[in-house]
């Protein structure tokens, strides 16, 4: 796995991007990947929570080796995103990223990203939350209040966590060079989302009623630039979130 060969693994714990970024800028973070079995406070974007029933998904924090210019911080999800479809093609699932941080299965989240940054003046450390749902729960009557429901793994290939966790930690060894051009990333982000032309459902915070648009391209800094009653409009990571039905 190269760069990111060691890895600690632990029973339970709040979070394990809470617990990265206690470290994060140290020499002991570079390169570690955090595993956890299960997550007291597993989070999503803008405050959600993940729910993951203890030895269902994959939940883990992997910190980049090396500090990045601060410029290129936004590019690291969409990067790490990359890598986690390269992962899951290598068992003959295809998947389709989602703006901003989701991996889809047949149109069903079976990843969520949510990466945390330690900023220095002009450099960053970075380290990238990951959580998939690896295996459906005998008994998954918990995950009746996730809707739309996801996807797992184990509904298309029968593989372990651990194997998991080591396709995405190869995929991300052998993809971390492209953190030296974000334009790549976008490039081959918006093929990976299907752009352009893939529908979005738009919900913006503050506004009284989502809309319908249709997604363009990823630019520069993490926006989505997508084509909403014949306007082109770019859609901040900071302010948007997208609607699944």
């Amino acid at each position: 796995m190269g760069r990111f060969d060691r890895i600690s693994h632990v029973r339970e714990t709040g979070s394990t991007n809470d617990d990265m970024a206690r470290m994060l800028g140290e020499d002991r973070a570079r390169g570690l990947t955090l595993v956890a079995e299960f997550q007291h406070r597993g989070a999503g974007r803008k405050g959600r929570a993940w729910i993951a029933p203890a030895g269902s998904a994959l939940l883990c924090t992997i910190a980049l080796p090396d500090p990045l210019p601060a410029s290129r911080l936004w590019a690291v999800p969409f990067w790490i995103a990359l890598a986690v479809r390269g992962a899951l093609a290598r068992f003959g699932i295809e998947s389709v990223l989602q703006w901003p941080n989701d991996v889809l299965i047949r149109g069903s989240k079976v990843a969520g990203i949510l990466c945390i940054s330690r900023v220095s003046g002009e450099q960053a450390w970075a380290a990238c939350g990951v959580g998939i749902n690896v295996r459906r729960p005998e008994n998954d009557n918990g995950l009746k209040a996730i809707q739309p429901p996801p996807a797992f793994v184990s509904d298309y290939a029968n593989v372990s966590r651990d194997e998991v966790l080591s396709a995405v930690l190869e995929r991300a060894d052998g993809m971390y060079d492209a953190l030296e051009d974000p334009a790549h990333i976008m490039q081959s982000w918006n093929a990976a989302a299907q752009l352009p032309g893939a529908p979005y459902r738009i919900a913006i915070d503050g506004a009284p009623e989502a809309f319908d648009a249709t997604a363009l391209r990823l630019v520069e800094g993490g926006a989505l630039l997508v084509e909403h009653d014949g306007r082109e409009r770019e859609i901040s990571l900071a302010d948007a979130r997208i609607l699944r039905d």
